[in-house]
Order: structure tokens, then sequence, then C-alpha cells
């Protein structure tokens, strides 16, 4: 029997309607399973302003809730052998660094949870490459760090994908987005996710709106800086086709809580088993947290790949318990995994707004909302 009465289902989708209503987004999915069942598979609005109807199959550009998709790869192969999380990327990756410098030191692990020190880079100004792979490589290869490596947590809003995204190409030969959709897409039936579009697929994706910010708020200085500056590149057919791990993740949030709710249950979900349980525990464990992030001056708590909740900032419900973990994605999108209540929750737009309270405030209130009707 579900711990979802029917009563709470129609006022969770009350509240998901009401944000339609008072216009925070055009369109927008909830999905959420309780115990490995979905229990909420919402869909409502349009796909874009004036646009077809919003429906349980749209795409959306997920921006940085494709992180976790890429570290669950990476993950895998550490899980099988092909490398550890102690490992220097240099030893993977010979030409990432020149051997005696600081930054041949980086190790994996300091890549998956933000302290590597790249975390930001000409690169990331340049949407013009991001379609080149190799020419991304030929940058990160260049990049120094911007702090000690190890010392200081930053979040790498772009270099992170790509650097996991090298190092799964070079220790299984596999690009990124392929392997990420034979090693957890497809094993999980996330048919509607992939890492940037293929050349056989439709440019299908719902239309992006940068919402300007409410006049009632203070901006806090937190953040990447202008969200509809940074959102703006994502409505371009080739960023669609590009492989951006951190950021161009195409999905539903149908997929997306499924993807959570096998992690919450410990790797598994209807008799498959994407990661062993020892490793999600592994790769959820606290790994570095600040009063104020490197590159967003926040504070914040990092797994390896994932957000952990506990903090005022984190999108996981207004009094996120520290032992959630998930992503957000720029002011859009939000999805989470709580192994202790077995939820796996996700909540995808198409109106980007500030993420560094705006969007906490809408995301929150339909998380809280999900933990008081299973109280």
């Amino acid at each position: 029997m579900s711990r979802l009465s029917d009563t709470d289902r129609e006022r969770i989708a009350d509240l998901f309607d009401r944000h339609l209503e008072v216009g925070l987004h055009h369109g927008a999915q909830l999905s959420v399973y309780v115990d490995g069942e979905p229990v909420i598979d919402l869909a409502g609005g349009v796909e874009a302003p004036g646009g077809p109807a919003e429906t349980r199959e749209t795409r959306h550009i997920l921006f940085s809730s494709t992180k976790p998709y890429a570290a669950v790869t990476l993950h895998s192969l550490v899980e099988e052998g092909y490398l550890e999380y102690d490992d220097r990327v240099v030893d993977h990756w010979p030409t990432f660094a020149d051997e005696g410098t600081e930054k041949a030191a980086i190790t994996v692990r300091q890549v998956l949870s933000h302290t590597s020190g790249l975390n930001q880079g000409e690169i990331d100004d340049r949407p013009d490459l991001w379609g080149d792979w190799d020419a991304v490589v030929e940058h990160l290869e260049k990049m120094e760090p911007n702090f000690t490596p190890g010392e200081t947590p930053a979040y790498h809003a772009l270099t992170f994908g790509w650097l996991v995204g090298e190092l799964v190409r070079r220790v299984s030969g596999t690009p990124i987005e392929a392997a990420a959709e034979a090693r957890v897409f497809d094993p999980l039936g996330l048919d509607d996710t992939g890492i940037g579009l293929r050349d056989d697929e439709d440019d299908d994706v719902a239309t992006l709106v940068g919402f300007d910010e409410f006049d009632r708020c203070r901006d806090p200085g937190e953040g990447l800086g202008d969200h509809t500056e940074v959102a703006a590149p994502f409505n371009a057919e080739e960023i669609h086709r590009a492989v951006i791990p951190a950021a161009n993740g195409i999905g539903t949030a149908g997929d997306m809580a499924r993807f959570y709710a096998c992690l919450a249950n410990g790797g598994e979900l209807e008799g498959t088993q994407l990661l062993e349980p020892e490793t999600v525990d592994r790769m959820t464990r606290l790994a570095a947290e600040t009063d104020a992030d490197g590159t967003l001056g926040r504070e914040g708590r990092f797994a390896l790949g994932f957000w952990k909740g506990g903090t005022t900032v984190a999108p996981y419900g207004s009094l996120s318990p520290a032992h959630v973990f998930g992503h957000a994605g720029l002011g859009s999108s939000v999805g989470w995994a709580d192994p202790v209540e077995n939820i796996g929750f996700a909540y995808v737009t198409n109106g980007v707004r500030d993420g560094s309270y705006e969007h906490v405030a809408r995301v929150n209130a339909l998380a809280d909302a999900v933990r008081q009707a299973l109280r």
C-alpha cells in the first residue's frame, strides 16, 4: 500500500499547478518515487511561450542536474576496477599535466568533490567550442588550478563534466555520452534522457525562458552571475547537440526521479543493480564542505558528484536533511534521493529563475509538501 494518500497527491498537484498559475514558469514536470514505486507523475503548462502543451515526455535541458549521470558513469568504472578515487588524473590522462607540477597531483576524488582547483577557465566562456570535444580537452590541459588542489571547494560548473567525461573515455575507451547510455540510462530504462542530442534525434527540447528576479528580493551576490545570460546559449541546437556532461543533459523529470529512486534504494530498482550499495555509500558521503564556495560564494556540502543536504541553500526542502543527496540545475531543475525515507524526487521546468533563492524557494515548497505527506 502506498504511503502517499490520494488526498496528499491532490494537494501536491494543486501546489504544482499553483506555480504555473502565478507564472513561475511556462511548463514543468514533477515526478516522485517512494519505496521504489512511482507515486506522482505530473506535467503542466506549455513547452514554450505560446507553444504546445507540456507532457510527461517533453524533454528539457537539465543544466547541472546532468552531473550525477556523468558521475555515476565514472563510479561504475571505479566499481569495476578501471580506476580508483585516489588515483592521480595524470596517471590515466598523461597529457593532463606536466609531472612535478601542482596540477599533476590532482586526484579523481578532487575532481568529483569540486576541490581540484580547476573550477573555471577560458573554456567556460567559449560556447563556440563546446561542440568540439578535442578543443575542450586541449583547453583543460592548458588550464592551471585557480586554488591549491584539495584545499578549496569551488564549484566546477562546466569543467566538472569535461574532466569526468575525459576520464571515462581514457579508462574505458568509450565517449561519455555513449558510456552513460550503456551504464546508466539503458539499464534503468531512462529512454528519454541523454547527454546532448544524437544525430538521429530531433531537436524537440523545451524552450528555456530566463525570468527577471523578483523585485522584493535582494541579490545575495551568489551563483554564477546573470542566470539569463548563462542560460541563453542553451536554446541553440548546436548546444543541444554538443556533449557537455556538466550541463546539457536532456531528459524528463520521470527519468530523473527513477534514477534517484534507484540510488535511494542502495543502487537497485526493479531487479536492476546499477551500483553496489557500498559504492552508493562511498560516493554519497560528505567529501568537502565550505561556508563560502570559491565559485558560487555560498555554503556547500559536496559528495563525489552530488550536493549533500543540510544547508540553507540545499534545494531538498526548507530544512533539508543532511543525509539527502542530489543536484540542481541552473534555476530550473532539481533531483534528489532520500535513502532514509526511500524517496526519489525530480522537478524540471523551462523557466530559469535566480538559483540563489527564487528557484530554491519553489522547489523546496514541493519537497516540503512531499515530506509532510509522508510523515
